[in-house]
């Protein structure tokens, strides 16, 4: 009888499984899907059974055997190890590193779960804690859609801001979980856990899990088994969710859809959106993609009818849009970074005991900290920025590499005694709203004030419960957020991306007044938001105030189809970082001349050239795009090259990583 050999993937950069004999003496079961201890290097790890075979790339007499066989099942099942496999292909990562993605440290590090539970038992009658509201027309429509899917099919739900797509999502998440499966929620921020969790545990009577990085690692692993074993009915969880196992999967929904939360940035660059559109497709599930500013990729997919488009144009209940004034900031006098007639608004609106929020993107006390006899600015060591002052802890951050130190209080150029603090951030604006309103509780929602385990759901809870009356944060409040006493949103500098270097710019700048404006009069009390630019005359700008997101995504539509840029072709940017300036550009250089030597023509090679921000935490960056008109060229290309740029000598003095269908260009 053959000896069988089992593929085996090995947390390791290298982009290939390793084959080992079976274990000596008592014959185990070698099962695809299982944890086993192996051999590796000079020690021992833990790997995952991706296969059995008969055959061997490597000669038998030079593989080493299994040490143990961790499980008795597989942990992964054979659905979600194909899944793992096909993103290990797609974005080009080490099948080995992708495989721990999926599993909590815990396991990766050996330890035996629990036996498996035996899984929720439920009646159909018993689900509901609470009576649903009436759905309106729209919402209805869009749950009949979806629940009369047989199999895979993807859906696009728009709907504005305040418009009840939750809603849409409990009434079908209801019908799943009472069939007897389960419901994987996905969203793009840890900080929406807390609510999503609150109104799914308010409606229903089943066991509700959350996964993501914020748990610690036992109270990971315990939220994975429930999942895994079947015992919860409802998985909510950031992108590193999508891998988790599920025993009985009915449906997966992905709030924000557009959010670039979703992307990884780092290490396995994966996008958990499209990564849950190919998991429903091979799982043979509905999957429901939701937001008020789809992103364009998404609109494109509806065009070509990979998604069906379910619109929900009004909001729910008897709220109303907000009224939009928008204030020329050349010629509006301000306190601040704040316009009066802003500061006369939200006096109103306090005098009426509603809440208002104030919008800027940019934390810290001021950007720049600049000396006024040289000119000095505080710059970063080891990044091409200025470092932010923090007033409160008096020191300055680097929010790129994370360096910090104490405020200078002389400048070290001249050595005078006259540094002062240019420019505003929600630091300083909380500031100038305590000092303006100090009757009134000013609340600040960002990085700096929700570092500590639950002080963002402090901060909700004293929104929601009257205590603060005034908001000021950054992008963190404009992500789903649902404060119903809030009537009056500030938007303090809408021109933020207006002009950048990303060709996604516009877009994400587009989405972010969009979410911010939908947190006004989301209750019965009318809305209004006050917006503040120095260029209202901006096309998109105005076209976006004007006639709203669906006919500014229209025109940057056109615009990515005449400039062939994504979703009309397809990119993977090659990055390389050193501590030396030439290293990098070298070993693109070097890159790009055997993508040049495949002869693909279809694949347009841009650079190297420069990162926009070229030096970060102390290394120097240099970026090489790879732009294809059909996704397949692009694929088959890189693949031709991975194992030639991993060989060259010029590979090993550079941090070097591919990045498919990036989002962000920086």
């Amino acid at each position: 009888m053959a000896t069988l050999i089992a593929h085996i993937a090995v947390p390791s950069p290298l982009r290939r499984s390793f084959d080992y004999l079976p274990p000596r003496g008592e014959a185990v079961p070698l099962v695809p899907g299982c944890r086993v201890k192996v051999p590796f290097g000079r020690g021992h790890t833990v790997g995952v059974v991706l296969a059995v075979a008969s055959q061997s790339r490597v000669a038998k007499t030079r593989l080493k055997h299994v040490l143990e066989v961790l499980d008795t099942e597989p942990l992964l099942p054979t659905e979600l190890l194909s899944l793992l496999e096909w993103a290990s292909a797609y974005y080009h990562h080490p099948i080995g590193e992708v495989v721990a993605a999926a599993l909590p440290v815990a396991l990766r590090q050996g330890r035996t779960p629990r036996a498996r539970d035996p899984g929720w038992v439920q009646s159909a009658a018993s689900l509901l804690t609470e009576t649903p509201p009436t759905l309106h027309p729209a919402q209805a429509e869009a749950v009949q859609a979806v629940a009369a899917a047989r199999g895979f099919q993807a859906f696009l739900l728009e709907g504005i801001t305040g418009s009840g797509k939750t809603e849409v999502y409990l009434r079908l998440i209801e019908q799943v979980i009472g069939a007897g499966k389960q419901a994987l929620v996905l969203a793009p921020e840890i900080a929406l856990t807390p609510q999503l969790m609150e109104r799914f545990t308010q409606r229903f009577s089943v066991p509700v899990v959350l996964l993501h990085s914020g748990l610690s690692e036992g109270e990971r692993l315990q939220a994975w088994r429930a999942a895994s074993s079947g015992q919860a009915a409802i998985v909510i969880g950031t992108r590193s969710a999508v891998f988790t196992p599920l025993a009985r999967l009915g449906l997966i929904v992905v709030d924000e859809e557009h959010d670039l939360s979703l992307k990884q940035q780092d290490g396995f660059r994966y996008h958990a959106r499209d990564v849950a559109i190919m998991r429903a497709q091979r799982a043979a599930v509905p999957v429901l993609l939701g937001s008020a500013t789809p992103a364009l990729e998404s609109l494109h997919n509806v065009r070509t009818g990979r998604y069906q488009h379910l619109l929900l144009p009004q909001r729910a209940g008897r709220a109303s849009a907000p009224r939009v004034t928008v204030l020329d900031m050349r010629s509006t006098p301000t306190e601040g970074r704040v316009s009066r007639p802003l500061l006369a608004q939200m006096a109103t609106t306090l005098e009426r005991s509603e809440q208002a929020l104030v919008f800027l993107n940019r934390r810290g006390y001021a950007p720049t900290l600049i000396c006024s006899g040289c000119h000095w600015v505080a710059i970063c060591a080891r990044c091409d920025t200025r470092m932010v002052l923090s007033q409160r802890a008096q020191h300055l951050a680097c929010h790129h590499c994370g360096a910090s130190r104490a405020a200078d209080t002389v400048c070290p150029a001249c050595h005078v005694a006259a540094l002062y603090a240019l420019g505003h951030g929600t630091e300083r604006v909380e500031e100038t709203l305590a000092r303006h309103f100090p009757q009134a509780a000013v609340a600040r929602m960002d990085r700096d004030t929700t570092r500590a385990k639950g002080a963002l759901q402090a901060l909700i809870t004293d929104v929601h419960a009257g205590r603060s009356q005034i908001l000021v944060g950054t992008q963190m409040l404009a992500k789903g957020h649902h404060f119903p006493k809030v009537t009056l949103v500030g938007i303090l500098d809408a021109d933020q991306g207006l002009y950048g270097v990303d060709f996604r710019a516009p877009e994400r700048m587009a989405q972010l007044i969009v979410q911010v404006m939908g947190r006004a009069g989301r209750g019965d009390a009318g809305g209004q938001v006050v917006i503040q630019t120095h260029h209202p005359e901006h096309p998109l700008l105005h076209l976006l105030l004007a006639r709203g997101y669906a006919a500014f995504a229209e025109a940057a539509l056109v615009e990515r189809a005449e400039a062939g840029l994504p979703p009309y072709s397809a990119l993977a940017l090659l990055r390389a970082e050193a501590v030396d300036a030439q290293s990098p550009q070298a070993f693109l250089e070097a890159a790009r001349v055997i993508a040049e030597a495949a002869g693909v023509t279809d694949v347009q090679l841009l650079g190297p050239v420069s990162a926009p921000q070229e030096r970060r935490a102390g290394r120097t960056r240099a970026q090489l795009l790879l732009q294809a008109s059909r996704r397949a060229t692009l694929h088959q290309l890189l693949t031709h090259c991975l194992p030639q740029w991993e060989g060259l000598k010029l590979a090993r003095r550079v941090r070097w990583s591919l990045d498919v269908d990036p989002m962000e260009m920086a």
